[in-house]
């Protein structure tokens, strides 16, 4: 089973996180059933941007991006190359690690 790391943020998971999961999963699923409040304000059917991660490592054990996703993570505030929507992301039999943005598209996150 892949071990989902999600590095620390001050808000979502000051104290970062590790978790395992099986192949398959949701990774939006997976972070929420573990703790990690992610938004997904269109609940979870790639129509939103909120639940934008920033894959770290482990992204080249996942399936490529849709056209749908890649529609949808242009609306999503600090795209970078390695930039996903967690629900759309399934989990392989691959570690992940991924980071929470600070802004979302509904949610300016500032530092405290």
């Amino acid at each position: 089973m892949p071990i989902v790391t999600v590095l620390p943020h001050s808000q979502l998971c000051p104290e970062g996180v590790q978790f395992e999961v099986a192949s398959g999963s949701s990774l939006c699923e997976a972070l929420l059933a573990h703790g990690v409040a992610i938004e997904h304000a269109c609940d979870m059917v790639a129509a939103c941007a909120t639940c934008h991660v920033l894959v770290r490592q482990g992204g080249d054990a996942l399936a490529a991006p849709d056209d749908d996703e890649n529609d949808e993570l242009d609306n999503a505030w600090g795209l970078e190359p390695c930039s996903r929507l967690a629900c759309c992301v399934k989990l392989r039999g691959a570690d992940l690690t991924i980071e929470l943005p600070r802004h979302t598209r509904n949610l300016a996150r500032e530092r405290p």
